[in-house]
């Protein structure tokens, strides 16, 4: 062989099979994840249904709509079950829930090798694969992270109260009570529970309280054990903005956090926005990209992420996205800096409650004069705007007799994708200057 056909051959093979792995030493010395990582914002949402309850798709191919569509962390929650084990579906259940559509784009996007069928008696079946598999197609490190997720579905009565458990290894059961506020307890102290048994991280928070007009502010407040609550929820049939006889969500938030730290002493509820989706066919029903958190924190695991949200370092948003928000507890500042989207403009209010509040309420009556079991009526001092700032940068120095200042950042345009007429996009922040208000922390639920 002449040297130039060697050579010739040399490079074909090192085409086909690579370099040799003895010349990637320096670059397979590099750590996969630098040391002492900078505090940085992540975008996820934590309420997702997909075929494995009442949603309309498979989860491999609601993973990739969000990975696609950058997000970073993702929390599948299907009501009262997790993605383990075997499951089959039906195909022609799998059609009728997605109008045919479904099951041919989940072999066009993965393939037949992935895609798995059988025949049982005649009638075709579709095995819907549980995290532990479908998570490989997706997960990277410092990119995208899945967690395991349930959406515990409970009721008192006729009301629906439903929870999302993040984090979870064991399915919890919906571990029902005695009154609204027992069962949003007995629930918590399930998750609570599995977290000291199997040494784990688990965030546990309320979903849309408006559902079914379900929960009241005042049981908002009483349910002290529970620190977390959606304050937007992109399900359109979740009553976000009340009615004549119903509160708002945001307003719910605000009536129990004052009830909580100027009458039961307990810490305030922090908000969540998500997305609730069930619908992945376009934009009717519950559809994917309308609720996220983004949370400020070092690492892209579940626990870094628990541990922020637990802490407070995150905000809510239905479709404004911010720079930066800061609380600077000595000096009593909180600071909003917006990201601005093209054409649109800002309008930033630091909502609160001062202390001189007068918490009584007036009930909301029927016809015939009776009291309804809806949240009562407040003074309009309690959740007050403070300060408006027409623009993208606010600062709001506390006086010192706030029960609790958060902001809401509101935009001039539309969100991509609205849940309701007339929306605009938004975000909130969390509650803060509320601490020195606390003398203790409750952790016993009361329904006195």
């Amino acid at each position: 062989m002449t040297r130039a056909l060697r050579l010739l051959a040399c490079c074909m093979l090192v085409m086909r099979f690579g370099l040799p792995t003895s010349t990637a030493t320096a670059q397979d010395d590099a750590p996969a994840v630098p040391a002492d990582l900078p505090a940085r914002w992540w975008k996820g949402n934590l309420h997702t249904h997909s075929l494995w309850s009442d949603g309309n798709d498979f989860p491999e191919m609601i993973v990739d709509w969000y990975v696609r569509n950058g997000y970073n962390f993702l929390a599948l929650s299907d009501h009262n079950v997790l993605s383990q084990g075997a499951r089959w579906m039906d195909r022609a259940e799998v059609d009728r829930r997605s109008g045919n559509r479904g099951f041919d784009r989940y072999v066009d996007r993965f393939g037949r090798s992935w895609v798995e069928t059988r025949t049982v008696d005649g009638v075709e079946q579709v095995r819907l694969k549980p995290l532990t598999e479908y998570r490989a197609l997706s997960e990277q490190a410092g990119r995208f992270l899945l967690i395991q997720g349930e959406e515990i579905t409970d009721r008192f009565e006729q009301k629906p109260i439903h929870m999302n458990a993040s984090n979870l290894l064991e399915y919890i059961p919906p571990q029902g009570g005695d009154s609204v506020v027992e069962v949003i307890d007995n629930n918590l102290k399930a998750a609570e529970e599995q977290a000291r048994r199997l040494g784990i991280r688990i965030l546990t928070h309320l979903n849309h309280p408006n559902f079914g007009y379900a929960i009241t502010a005042e049981e908002l407040a009483k349910a002290v054990r529970e620190r977390f609550v959606e304050v937007y929820n992109g399900h359109p049939g979740v009553h976000h903005e009340g009615d004549d006889t119903h509160a708002s969500v945001e307003r719910l938030w605000d009536i129990a956090n004052t009830l909580r730290i100027a009458v039961l002493k307990a810490p305030p509820l922090a908000g969540l926005a998500t997305d609730d989706s069930h619908n992945y066919f376009g934009v009717d029903g519950s559809s994917p990209g309308r609720g996220w958190v983004m949370v400020r924190a070092r690492h892209l695991t579940p626990e870094s992420i628990i541990d922020s949200i637990e802490a407070g370092d995150f905000y809510a948003s239905s479709g404004v996205t911010l720079n930066d928000v800061q609380y600077d507890a000595a000096a009593g500042v909180i600071e909003v800096k917006v990201a601005p989207d093209p054409g649109a403009s800002y309008t930033i209010t630091f909502i609160g409650t001062r202390d001189t509040i007068d918490p009584s309420a007036e009930p909301v009556l029927d016809d015939d004069g009776n009291p309804l079991d809806v949240t009562a009526r407040y003074s309009d001092e309690l959740g007050t705007a403070l300060a408006t700032v027409e623009g993208t940068h606010a600062r709001y120095k506390l006086k010192g007799d706030e029960l609790y200042v958060r902001a809401v950042i509101t935009s001039s345009m539309p969100p991509e994708n609205p849940s309701f007429g007339g929306q605009l996009a938004q975000a909130w922040t969390q509650p803060v200057g509320w601490e020195k208000w606390i003398e203790t922390v409750p952790t016993e639920a009361s329904d006195d």
